[in-house]
């Protein structure tokens, strides 16, 4: 029986830990998944023009880090401009960001397109982001947005 508990103990804690995100200070010079030179990274804010000219398109961008998935690190939020925020996700799941990232400047390789994101998808985010019930309840219709698909981070600033 004590192995049992002792097991399901073990079991509770490596779920646990795994369900964080990584620990770090997000440094400038600091990567996660591919390693981004980042040189010649264009702005962020170039971004909706070029959207309008091609549906999807690879690129690497510099931008200013908004929100943080606070469960595990595994989207993010830019700021594109004063009324325009871009979605992260990191491509096949692959690497995460520590919370630490919120508010540093980043340099990030990866497809950026505009997609509409379905109501459950954005009720999703909000719970991980640790959003009210009331606020979860008033995403009540899809959102488009610019959503980039990152291969690698560094961090900049």
């Amino acid at each position: 029986m004590k192995q049992l508990l002792l097991s399901a103990l073990v079991a509770c804690s490596i779920i646990h830990a795994a369900a964080q995100p990584p620990a770090g200070n997000a440094s400038p010079g600091d990567w996660y998944g591919e390693k981004v030179q980042t040189a010649n990274a264009i702005d962020i804010a170039e971004i909706p023009a070029k959207l309008k000219e091609k549906e999807s398109f690879n690129t690497k961008v510099k931008a200013k880090v908004l929100d943080v998935c606070p469960k595990k690190g595994c989207w993010l939020k830019l700021a594109v401009n004063d009324s325009t925020t871009a979605f992260v996700k990191m491509k096949d799941y692959a690497f995460f960001l520590p919370t630490a990232v919120k508010g540093k400047t980043i340099v990030m390789d990866g497809e950026v397109k505009m997609i509409t994101t379905p109501v459950s998808e954005l009720q999703h985010y909000a719970k991980d982001a640790k959003k009210s019930a009331a606020e979860i309840n008033a995403i009540t219709q899809p959102k488009k947005e610019i959503r980039f698909t990152a291969t690698g981070i560094t961090v900049v600033e």
